[in-house]
């Protein structure tokens, strides 16, 4: 019994969430992020929990952490420089890609530059066909030119990427065998170990993101590592993964194409759990912090997950938490372009030097602007780590009210209103990709800005119920906190589905099975409760693309087998409103996820109060042109079946909730501010 600690790091603050597992508490922490100092903020967190709340790092018996470091590689394009061995005529995969417009109404769009250049793609002999069977042998001498040709270049490291590896890995397995020989020093990763999957460009690209972002993962991991050992911690380093689930931080030095959605993921698990405790059938969680805004779909407390998710200008085609990145953060800089017009990110003034009114930066950003408006006046910053400056902001917004002429509090406005709008046209893609009506979900903000800037977005949107969650500003820490260890495993098969196809299926279910339960051995050697969740891709015969179909666990026996098509047919009319019972039914892989359940924190329902709750002071606020006489509430004396009407100023010390004047807001039994836009 001891502290199960989640750790998130942000542009701007890195959060701490802490579980005490003997009184079964929850406390919270934000301390600066040092991008420039990698595991300085997680040894300052870890120092300022045992002043604040005497959490000995002896103590701490399990320690989950989220990071960014891939996913910022890959958008920065400031990864490893790597080389490509790549089959005889299949050099140019990476240029080729789909052969899609990357803008489908653009003909003059370009897709962007691969991140190995065509000079470091070595075409190698050898050639496996699609059964597996050899047809041409593999070429070790073009091998062994490649490696001194990839080392006189400057190469840091080999990415091998076969046809058909995935039916039979021998020629890279080969390969890989050749490269440690002749260049030890180098790291190599092949393609049938990163993601055994069938169709050549989604297996190679995900293996050279593996490769691309590997030594920084690689250093920042070992780097948090040491921290944690100097700073007497016993438990085993575990990082979120891009699925929601966790991993050893051993093995997430070279699984790094598992991790690249590591943080994302993270707040969509907490959210999840929250919307679940709540009871919230449809949820659309916004995670804003200072750099970006995350929202992502949760339908019955579960996040939606897919492939093919966007890291910067490629896609991931790794199973993940569905998140789409949808406009600025708080930290996120106001600027005037050439034509005159006012614009918000994507730049960011981060952690270092912050927005103004943290009394460090100079250029005015979305936080500036709401302390300008008056929404921030009484707040204590990120646990008191930062003191509110408004003076400095109001001369950043000052200067930016110069450029386009208008005053400042109207400045200050606008600069809300076009990072809103911002929002909202990405958001509308969104929605026309899930094909969801906004007016049916409820909102769930989380992050240090999410609640700040929550209300004025659902206005826009026509969502008429947010769901703010006790300590919303540390959420993807605690997401990290509560998540289960998982992995996702593949077998890719291009089988008939008929009777011959249920010794293939069953063999290559068994195999699964038995792969996944000792990977779960390994990591960490859980012993906890086990989920396995199996489900195969299928489509029509002829069909160029499949679909994923939930599969029970008799599914691949005998007496289910015969199931498989009808759950497939099913599914098929429930995403196209179309099937065919009568057409032929192909399985392409399958696939088989296994979860380690984690323990959960118990939320205490808090104490109850009819009684109207008390301001604890009176605040001018700026918006919508007009100023208002705005109460202040703290969090902590709001108690369960409290109200009141907006608008109205809720602070607590992780973040501030904003409540416009058409919305009304009530506490929950577990203390969330369940607040309702006025019919």
């Amino acid at each position: 019994m001891g502290y199960r600690i989640g750790v998130d790091i942000g542009g701007t603050f890195t959060d701490f969430c802490v579980f005490d597992e003997r009184s079964r508490t929850l406390q919270s922490l934000k301390v600066l992020s040092t991008p420039a100092q990698p595991g300085s903020d997680v040894m300052h967190g870890l120092r300022r929990l045992q002043q604040r709340f005497e959490v000995d790092p002896a103590d701490i018996s399990y320690f989950a952490h989220g990071q960014t470091v891939g996913v910022n590689t890959v958008i920065q394009r400031n990864g490893a420089k790597m080389a490509l061995l790549a089959t005889k005529n299949f050099r140019d995969l990476l240029e080729v890609e789909r052969l899609r417009l990357p803008e489908v109404f653009n003909l003059m769009s370009v897709r962007p530059a691969p991140l190995i250049s065509r000079d470091r793609v070595f075409p190698i002999e050898e050639r496996m066909r699609a059964d597996g069977t050899v047809k041409v042998p593999l070429n070790e001498d073009d091998v062994r030119e490649a490696v001194r040709t990839a080392k006189a270049m400057g190469c840091e490291g080999i990415v091998v990427a076969f046809l058909n590896a995935y039916r039979n890995p021998a020629h890279e397995r080969r390969t890989l065998e050749i490269i440690r020989k002749e260049a030890p020093e180098m790291f190599a990763f092949t393609s049938s170990d990163v993601w055994p999957v069938i169709r050549e460009f989604e297996r190679t690209i995900t293996t050279v993101l593996n490769g691309y972002v590997h030594p920084k993962v690689r250093d920042y991991l070992t780097s948090l590592q040491r921290v944690l050992k100097r700073e007497g911690v016993p438990a085993t380093p575990m990082i979120t993964k891009s699925n929601g689930g966790v991993m050893g931080a051993e093995r997430g030095k070279t699984s790094c194409a598992q991790v690249l959605l590591s943080g994302p993921a993270m707040g969509v698990i907490g959210a999840s759990y929250v919307a679940g405790l709540c009871g919230e059938r449809k949820v659309l969680s916004l995670d804003m912090g200072g750099t970006s805004a995350d929202v992502a779909l949760i339908e019955n407390g579960r996040p939606q997950y897919g492939v093919g998710e966007h890291i910067g200008d490629f896609q991931l085609f790794i199973p993940s938490v569905s998140v789409s990145s949808i406009g600025a953060g708080g930290g996120s800089i106001a600027w005037v372009d050439s034509y005159g017009s006012l614009k918000v990110g994507p730049e960011s003034a981060g952690s270092d030097p912050g927005p103004a009114c943290y009394g460090r930066g100079d250029r005015a950003t979305l936080t500036d602007a709401f302390a300008v408006c008056g929404f921030l006046e009484h707040v204590k910053l990120g646990f008191g780590e930062v003191t509110l400056d408004t003076d400095r902001a109001r001369s950043a917004v000052g200067a930016v009210a110069q450029r386009i002429g208008r005053g400042l509090q109207k400045t200050a406005e606008a600069i809300i209103h076009v990072a809103v709008s911002g929002m909202y046209l990405e958001f509308g893609k969104m929605t026309a990709k899930y094909g969801i009506d906004p007016r049916e979900l409820a909102l769930l903000p989380f992050g240090g800005a999410g609640p700040m800037i929550a209300c004025f977005l659902a206005r826009e949107l026509g969502i008429g119920r947010l769901v703010i969650p006790t300590a919303p500003g540390v959420l993807s820490a605690m997401g990290g906190l509560i998540s289960d260890v998982k992995n996702d495993f593949i077998r890719s098969l291009m089988l008939r589905l008929d009777d011959g196809a249920l010794a293939d299926v069953q063999r290559g279910f068994k195999e699964l099975t038995d792969e996944a339960r000792r990977w779960l051995k390994d990591e960490g050697h859980f012993r906890g409760r086990t989920e396995l969740r199996y489900s195969a891709d299928m489509r029509y015969l002829g069909q160029k693309f499949e679909i994923e179909v939930p599969l029970t666990v008799r599914a691949a026996t005998k007496t289910g087998f015969a199931r498989m098509a009808d759950d497939f047919h099913r599914r098929h009319q429930q995403v196209y409103d179309y099937c065919d019972p009568t057409a032929a039914v192909e399985i392409v892989n399958l696939r088989l996820v296994i979860v380690g359940v984690s323990p959960k924190p118990e939320f205490r329902k808090i104490a109850r109060s009819s009684k109207r709750p008390q301001p604890v002071a009176v605040q001018q606020v700026h918006y919508d042109g007009t100023a208002r006489r705005v109460p202040v509430f703290h969090r902590a004396d709001l108690k369960a079946g409290c109200r009141f009407a907006g608008p109205a100023i809720v602070l607590q010390d992780d973040t501030t909730t904003c409540v416009l004047h058409d919305f009304d807001v009530r506490v929950d039994p577990y203390g969330h501010l369940i607040i309702e836009r006025r019919s």
